[in-house]
């Protein structure tokens, strides 16, 4: 009876065995670049050049700093606050409808954080059924943002970078399904290789208006938190309560900035004689 046993038990340990799956090795783990191969990759990036006079004709009050760019220098330093105390890093700008100005303030928010030498910014332009950010900064090209989701082009030959800290991904040309690109898997994935390659304290994203179109509603749970853009003396009360409501279902609301305000001169830190 002992001999049956053992012989009973040792063939269920063959039977086992077969059926085990094979040894997985382990893969080595992948490694993030090098803060000198960073560097590397944010300078192999092509410059732009910005004429002085767009800065005007545009809008663009940050480029230059001093006193036009203090409420924009503002904004930035508020919003950073609120980056470091939450740990994020993703943050979209939207808007209930176009011409409330987000993507002037988008450009503005950009430049304004280029002069903190510290901080690595990356704006990317997700309204892609328009130019964009690129009419206002008057580039050129022949891809947009979608060929990069895609895989049509890589993102370094396709982004432009403005001094040594901040980079631009812009749309040359419309997109017709940009609802489709932005919700995609292959969008995550860019998400994460980008972070993973250039190391970005922030993200800027210039995502579609919210009552537009269902492009940007989902990949707005793709980034950390919103800014809500309101133009004064044309955004409804009613369209604002209705924007903030439907982002707060898909991120954290950072806060509602009332733009194309009628201020009157000297509102901005004109008591210190330095602006």
């Amino acid at each position: 009876m002992d001999r049956l046993q053992k012989a009973i038990q040792k063939a269920r340990e063959e039977r086992q065995s077969r059926e085990s799956p094979p040894p997985v090795m382990e893969q080595p783990p992948r490694h993030a670049p090098s803060e000198d191969a960073c560097d590397a990759r944010w300078q192999s990036v092509p410059e732009i050049q910005i004429d002085p006079k767009l800065a005007v004709r545009n809008r663009l009050a940050s480029l230059a700093g001093g006193g036009d760019a203090t409420p924009y220098d503002m904004l930035r330093t508020k919003m950073l606050q609120q980056i470091l105390s939450n740990k994020w890093r993703r943050v979209a700008l939207t808007s209930p409808y176009s011409g409330c100005g987000k993507s002037t303030t988008t450009a503005n928010l950009a430049f304004s954080l280029g002069r903190q030498e510290d901080l690595r910014t990356i704006v990317i332009d997700f309204d892609m059924r328009r130019r964009g950010l690129a009419e206002i900064l008057k580039q050129t090209g022949n891809h947009s943002m979608a060929d990069v989701i895609q895989g049509s082009v890589p993102f370094h030959e396709h982004a432009l970078r403005y001094g040594k800290n901040v980079i631009f991904g812009l749309n040359y040309t419309p997109t017709r399904n940009p609802a489709e690109i932005l919700q995609s898997r292959r969008a995550i994935e860019f998400l994460e290789q980008l972070e993973a390659d250039y190391k970005p304290d922030v993200i800027l994203f210039d995502t579609p208006p919210l009552m537009m179109s269902d492009d940007s509603h989902g990949f707005l749970r793709n980034v950390d938190c919103a800014l809500l853009l309101a133009a004064a003396e044309e955004t409804s009360i009613d369209h604002i309560d209705v924007s903030e409501q439907q982002l707060a279902e898909l991120t954290s609301v950072m806060g509602i900035v009332l733009n194309k305000c009628r201020y009157i001169s000297g509102t901005f830190g004109n008591e210190y004689g330095s602006y």
